[in-house]
């Protein structure tokens, strides 16, 4: 099986879909606590990193060398137009450690997502400094901006995914492409959650909450609680019935009037993870773990390419931009 070794995996988002894809996880970086507890909860056997080694900064990768795949989610602030977009002047900028940690592990492709602010004009320099940074270690570097929604999310959900290949590699690899049906309704995705309360507005929400969700935001842990999100997305989530000043507890139940909020478990089949997959830490900490997320539906459709290049498949190129 191909081997993954996964760097800021967050809530496992990312690994998760490159789980799907068919990758094994040999060891998972991430320094936040409530994060890791999330990912040992729903993955006891993967091996996640606790005191430096769970710090990208002072990871030492030396003993992954040869890995055939280095992924993660680098922080995205540096790069969001949300933010000031500071890039390499951002303390949170973690592509040279990424380019540490390429030097000591070597890999066969290495894949990283962030947001679309990364592609912008503001930091262009700095992203050009950075693919040539990787190329000159042997490396086609390319890049592709999606949207979640294109890959079946029920969410409007952009984000970049940057691959470097070996160039034989590079020669045979086909970027996913979204797909041509339309995206899922929010009313669709959450009709059982919403109603599981016992609330009789439940059938009338459902039919009339269509299109997909804007996109769902993080948030940092220097602010409050967890929300849906700025002004316009607020506006968004309202024209959905959805109220996005705050994310509720439970369902709403059967005396419950006006806009319902969404719970955790609602927001996160919206990033598209499996009911299943458990977050730890109480409701903020949760919430900030499924809104920082990368769609494990997005991770999944890149790395079965990748899958099919690393074991010799299909044939095209990745075009370096």
């Amino acid at each position: 099986m191909l081997t993954s070794l996964e760097l800021c995996a967050g809530a496992g988002g990312q690994a998760l879909g490159l789980e799907q894809a068919g990758f094994s996880h040999v060891g998972l970086v991430e320094a936040d606590a409530h994060c890791r507890a999330t990912l040992r909860l729903n993955r006891p056997a993967w091996r996640v990193f606790d005191g430096a080694q769970a710090d990208m900064t002072t990871f030492d990768a030396c003993a992954f060398r040869g890995v055939d795949l280095l992924a993660g989610g680098l922080p995205c602030p540096p790069f969001s137009v949300a933010g000031k977009q500071l890039g390499a002047r951002d303390e949170r900028n973690l592509f040279p450690d990424l380019l540490r940690v390429i030097d000591e592990t070597a890999p066969r492709a290495v894949m990283v997502e962030n947001v679309r602010g990364f592609l912008g004009p503001a930091i262009a320099a700095y992203r050009a400094q950075i693919f040539a940074d990787i190329a000159r270690r042997g490396y086609v570097v390319g890049a592709r901006l999606y949207d979640a929604a294109g890959f079946g999310a029920p969410q409007t959900r952009a984000r970049v995914v940057i691959l470097a290949l070996r160039p034989a590699d590079a020669e045979r690899f086909v970027w996913p492409e979204p797909g041509a049906a339309p995206p899922a309704h929010v009313g669709d995705a959450l009709a059982d959650l919403m109603a599981s309360g016992g609330w009789p507005g439940a059938p009338a929400w459902i039919a009339a909450a269509r299109g997909p969700a804007p996109t769902i935001v993080g948030g940092s842990k220097k602010h409050g609680g967890p929300d849906l999100g700025p002004t316009r997305a607020k506006r968004a989530w309202a024209a959905l019935g959805v109220d996005g000043l705050g994310v509720a507890d439970a369902p709403p139940g059967p005396d419950f009037e006006g806009a319902p909020r969404l719970t955790v478990p609602m927001v996160a089949r919206l990033q598209g993870f499996p009911d299943e997959w458990r977050f730890a830490g109480r409701k903020t900490a949760a919430y900030r773990q499924v809104g920082n997320a990368f769609p494990p539906v997005m991770a999944r459709a890149v790395g079965e390419r990748l899958r099919a290049v690393l074991r010799g498949g299909r044939a095209s190129t990745v075009a370096a931009q």
